[in-house]
C-alpha cells in the first residue's frame, strides 16, 4: 500500500518524485484512486481507477492545501465512432468461401508460374520422389486387393452366363476408365494430401511463410508450385503400374481359383482395350493430382488456430479433395466415354 505525505504548501508524494504547488496543475501517470483516511495528512491508494488530473486549492482556514481529483476522458485524440451500424457491418464471408477461392487464385498463380518457369525444381524433385516412389507400394497393393475383390464379383457370373471370354475385357475397361484412376487418387489423397495440408497448415500458424517472404522468396513459388507439379507428373505413371498389378492380380486369382485360363483373359483385355482408354485414365489421373495438390495446399495456407487448426484443415483438405475426385470423374467420364458402347463386342 502506497501512501501519500503533505507539508504545508506542497503536496509530496511518496512513491514519486513530482511535486504539486500551491498554484499549479499536474498530470499524475499512475492511475489510482485517492481515498482520505482519518488522519487528515495520509492519503492511501486502493484500487486501479482511470488516469486523473490532481489540482492543489489552498484551504482558508488551515492555510493546507486541498486536493481535488477530476477524472480525464483518456480517447481524447480520437473523434468517437458515431457510424450507425447496418446489416452487413459485422458480416464477413464463410470461411468455406474465402477457402474456395484460394482454390482458385492458387490455380491461377501456379498456371502462369509454370508458363513463365518460375518454378523452383529442386524441391519439384524432392516432391516427386515423395509422391512417386515412397506412395508406390500403398497403391500397389490397395489396387491387387481391389482386382481380386472385384473379379469375385464378376466371374462367377460370367461363367455362369457362358462369357467367360468376355471377363478379360470387362476387367480391364473396368480398370483403365475408372478403378485404376480413382483407386489411386483416394490412397495419394489419404497419404499425400493431408501431409501437404497440415505441412503448410504447420508453416502458416508458425509464421513460417512470412519469413520466406521477408527473405524475399515467393511461398507459391518454394512451397505450392513444386508439390502441384509433383502431383501432376506422378499421379499418371502411379495409375499406369496401378492398372498393371490390378488386371494380373485379377487374372491370377481367375486361372487359379475359377479355372479360366489366363491366355484367355489376357486376349479378351487386348481386343477390348483402345489407346483412348489408358489415354483417359492418364489424364483422369493428372486432375485428380492436381486438385488433391491444389486443395490440400490451398487448406494449408489458410489454416488458422494453432495445433488445433492444423488437425481441422488436414481432415478438410481430405475429404474435400476426395468429393473433388468423385465430382470431377463423374464429368471427365461423361465428357470421354458418352459415346462408347461398343467395347466389348470385339471380345465376346
Amino acid at each position: 500500500m502506497q501512501t501519500v505525505s503533505h507539508l504545508h504548501s506542497s503536496l509530496y508524494f511518496s512513491n514519486r518524485r513530482n511535486t504539486i504547488n500551491r498554484d499549479r496543475q499536474t498530470k499524475m501517470q499512475s492511475s489510482y484512486q485517492l481515498r482520505f483516511a482519518v488522519r487528515p495528512s495520509t492519503y492511501k491508494f486502493l484500487m486501479r481507477v482511470p488516469p486523473t488530473r490532481l489540482c492543489a486549492i489552498p484551504n482558508e482556514g488551515d492555510g493546507y492545501p486541498s486536493v481535488h481529483v477530476l477524472e480525464e476522458d483518456t480517447n481524447t485524440n480520437h473523434a468517437p465512432n458515431l457510424e450507425p451500424e447496418t446489416l452487413f457491418s459485422k458480416w464477413s464471408p464463410p470461411r468455406y468461401l474465402w477457402r474456395g477461392l484460394t482454390v482458385l487464385i492458387l490455380t491461377g498463380q501456379v498456371i502462369i508460374r509454370t508458363i513463365k518457369g518460375k518454378v523452383h525444381w529442386r524441391n519439384t524433385i524432392q516432391q516427386l520422389e515423395r509422391v512417386g516412389p515412397r506412395s508406390l507400394g500403398v497403391c500397389l497393393l490397395t489396387s491387387a486387393f481391389v482386382g481380386m475383390a472385384f473379379t469375385i464379383q464378376f466371374v462367377r457370373e460370367f461363367t455362369r452366363l457362358g462369357l467367360n471370354r468376355s471377363i478379360g475385357g470387362v476387367l480391364a475397361l473396368a480398370f483403365s476408365r475408372e478403378l485404376s484412376p480413382v483407386v489411386t487418387s483416394i490412397v495419394v489423397a489419404g497419404r499425400i494430401g493431408s501431409a501437404f495440408a497440415a505441412e503448410l497448415g504447420t508453416m502458416q500458424v508458425s509464421e513460417q511463410t512470412d519469413t520466406l517472404r521477408v527473405l524475399g522468396a515467393d511461398p507459391v513459388d518454394y512451397l505450392v508450385t513444386p508439390r502441384v507439379i509433383a502431383s501432376c507428373i506422378a499421379l499418371p505413371f502411379l495409375t499406369l503400374m496401378c492398372f498393371t498389378v490390378g488386371l494380373a492380380s485379377s487374372a491370377l486369382l481367375a486361372d487359379s481359383v475359377y479355372g479360366i485360363s489366363i491366355n484367355i483373359i489376357l486376349d479378351s483385355a487386348q481386343r477390348a482395350l483402345r489407346a483412348w482408354d489408358i489415354i483417359s485414365a492418364m489424364i483422369k489421373s493428372q486432375v485428380f493430382g492436381a486438385i488433391i495438390s491444389v486443395v490440400s495446399c490451398a487448406w494449408g495456407v489458410t489454416t488458422l488456430g494453432g495445433a488445433k487448426g492444423v488437425g481441422e484443415s488436414t481432415t478438410s483438405a481430405v475429404v474435400i479433395s476426395l468429393v473433388g475426385i468423385f465430382m470431377a470423374d463423374f464429368a471427365l467420364s461423361y465428357i470421354f466415354f458418352q459415346g462408347a458402347g461398343d467395347s466389348l463386342k470385339n471380345c465376346v
